[in-house]
């Protein structure tokens, strides 16, 4: 199985180059599907989550054509199967999104339960209220949700919690449904305005996608379009952390420095210095950390996405932080693996209490799930020593080439496989 070997204790310095968001690419993967024309999607990132959906598309008879690494090229025109339960599928979250663009084009649609990491409960009751306003009949049956309707008719729905999945799926329904809904207490968070852009590029109407109000008009029928996806902010913030962890300076391109600003302000409460341009932001990380306290919340707040990340920077930052996770109730899962490297953290609840320590030590650790995962190797990078950071796959999931671009910023890491290659990778940065 492979491996990220890791020789630690270099600052990393350089430029890095931001992909597509994930979080964006899924649901507008899913919408692509809801015209019969040709769609073309630029700035598609290239990772596991990705190209599980396409493959899924194909699955149920959508053309898929890679025009360049990151430019899809999508025609589902020739739709055969509304059941979307391929192995690979069952394994992410993004699974769900099928069920909006089928629903709303089909009026009918069936998607195996989804999964994904293991940060706790992610309940899907919003979705399912939301499409039963639209006038849907959904049941849960042998472990795929149906959905179905005569015809979708325009609702006001509340959601009951800000969820992003919920506000995205409903609002693909929505917009092929008849006559007008409202989406109030909707999600705001950038890729829910990413794709409600996509869908009005198609011919969809849209309206106070980023407020917590959506308005739509549904549409009867969408077109075919070119879009190209924003790019992703919790690579982004990764990248930025990794300055702070390492000590380095970094400059990390191709951004929206907007969606970043929760990130930029707890980087400059923490000590770091960053300098913002139109398209870049940059990190310096030359005096030592100071502690601080953190909440994870909705956008535009603290994203839970990058909270493992900052606890990395503050478990090294002088005196106590405190970490409160108010999104997902697993979310501290990674906290024994970085024990092993010498942090002192004590979980109580959904708050994590932080006492900064001087320095971490190499360690053999695993990747809990994505976010968690990139967060212990960036750990590994400042850590004195060789770490080997396994269950890699969880963070290929959101991150392309992450081991290549890190190395890009002089990080010394390697994709290992046996005994041979660890010991090579010893010898090499011995």
């Amino acid at each position: 199985m492979e491996q990220y070997a890791i020789k630690g204790g270099n600052p990393l310095v350089g430029d890095v180059e931001i992909g597509g968001a994930k979080n964006a690419a899924l649901p507008i993967l899913a919408a692509s599907v809801m015209t019969d024309e040709t769609v073309y999607i630029d700035n598609m990132p290239d990772v596991r989550d990705t190209n599980v959906v396409l493959n899924a598309m194909q699955d149920i008879g959508v053309s898929i054509k890679r025009a360049e690494r990151h430019k899809v090229v999508v025609n589902g025109g020739n739709i055969h199967s509304l059941v979307v339960n391929g192995e690979g599928v069952k394994k992410i979250r993004a699974s769900y999104y099928f069920l909006g663009a089928l629903l709303g084009k089909y009026k009918q649609a069936e998607v195996v339960l989804p999964g994904g990491c293991d940060i706790g409960m992610r309940a899907i009751d919003q979705h399912l209220k939301g499409f039963r306003a639209l006038g849907a009949e959904v049941n849960i049956e042998y472990g795929l949700i149906k959905a179905k309707a005569e015809k979708l008719v325009g609702s006001h729905i509340y959601m009951d919690v800000s969820s992003v999945g919920a506000t995205i799926n409903v609002m693909m329904a929505a917009a092929m449904a008849e006559g007008s809904s409202t989406i109030e207490n909707a999600a705001k968070e950038p890729h829910v305005v990413d794709v409600a852009n996509f869908l009005n590029s198609m011919g969809a109407n849209i309206k106070g996608a980023g407020t917590d109000v959506i308005r739509i008009k549904g549409v009867p029928v969408l077109h075919g379009t070119e879009y190209t996806i924003i790019p992703d902010q919790i690579e982004a913030g990764t990248f930025m952390m990794a300055a702070a962890v390492t000590k380095g300076d970094i400059t990390v391109k191709n951004v929206i420095p907007k969606h970043l600003e929760s990130i930029t302000a707890k980087l400059l409460e923490i000590g770091c210095e960053v300098e913002e341009a139109d398209d870049c932001v940059r990190v310096v990380a030359s005096k030592p950390l100071k502690s601080t306290q953190i909440k994870t919340l909705p956008y535009p707040g603290y994203p839970t996405d990058m909270q493992p990340q900052i606890t990395v920077a503050l478990a090294l930052a002088s005196g106590t932080s405190i970490v409160t996770e108010s999104i997902f109730e697993n979310r501290f899962k990674y906290v024994d693996e970085l024990t092993k490297m010498g942090a002192n953290i004590k979980v109580e609840g959904n708050t994590a209490i932080i006492t900064g320590v001087d320095n971490y030590t190499g360690a053999s650790i695993s990747s809990p799930d994505l976010r968690a995962g990139a967060a212990l190797v960036l750990a590994a990078l400042a850590a004195e020593g060789v770490s080997l950071v396994d269950e890699i796959k969880y963070i290929e999931r959101g991150y392309e080439d992450f081991h290549l671009k890190l190395r890009g910023l002089g990080a010394q890491i390697d994709l290992v496989e046996t005994e041979k290659d660890i010991r090579k990778f010893r010898l090499k940065t011995s």
